[in-house]
């Protein structure tokens, strides 16, 4: 399983705002783009859309900027993985569900089932398609690897709801003065 640069740079930009000297004081993309040294037109993309889920507050204008909007212990990493992924698709036996990127909080659904809700599913790859052709894999209908890897997914997302931004930036000290050198 390898996460793609967009959640990497998405958990980058929170640990940032998460770690300034004064957390409700304002920062700018530019400022995290180049203390990671990443594209800052990438980077737009990712604010806005953590601006649109909720984890981040943007003031627009001249004095405008980013901030967190929750506290680090409110911003469960399962969580924001599964709302920024856009798939979990190891194999083509798994089809992705409709996800919450649309500005949906899964944060509630997590606090009141505290239990894993991928955002795929294993599909029954000796359906017929529109053109009455098999799709898939020809072994599908007895395959046991699909739910070996999808036991593994499951298993990697629920390490991740297990940890909080807070967990992660406990060594807050090192990463703001590592970040504050660039």
């Amino acid at each position: 399983m390898r996460l793609t640069n967009y959640s990497d740079y998405a958990l980058r930009s929170l640990i940032y705002l998460a770690v300034k000297p004064e957390p409700q004081t304002l920062a700018n993309i530019s400022d995290i783009a180049r203390s990671y040294n990443i594209s800052k037109s990438h980077l737009t993309k990712i604010i806005h859309q953590l601006g649109q889920l909720g984890y981040i507050d943007s003031v627009r204008g001249k004095n405008g900027g980013i901030r967190l909007a929750r506290a680090p212990k409110d911003i469960n990493l399962g969580v924001l993985i599964k709302q920024i992924e856009p798939d979990f698709n190891l194999v083509e036996c798994f089809v992705t569900q409709p996800s919450n990127s649309a500005g949906i909080n899964d944060d509630d659904n997590y606090k009141e089932a505290k239990s894993p809700r991928l955002p795929l599913t294993l599909i029954d790859e000796s359906a017929v398609t529109e053109n009455n052709a098999q799709s898939g894999c020809v072994i599908s209908p007895v395959c046991q690897l699909k739910g070996i890897f999808f036991e593994a997914i499951t298993a990697f997302i629920n390490v991740l709801e297990g940890y909080t931004l807070a967990d992660i930036i406990n060594n807050e000290a090192e990463l703001a003065g590592l970040l504050s050198q660039t």
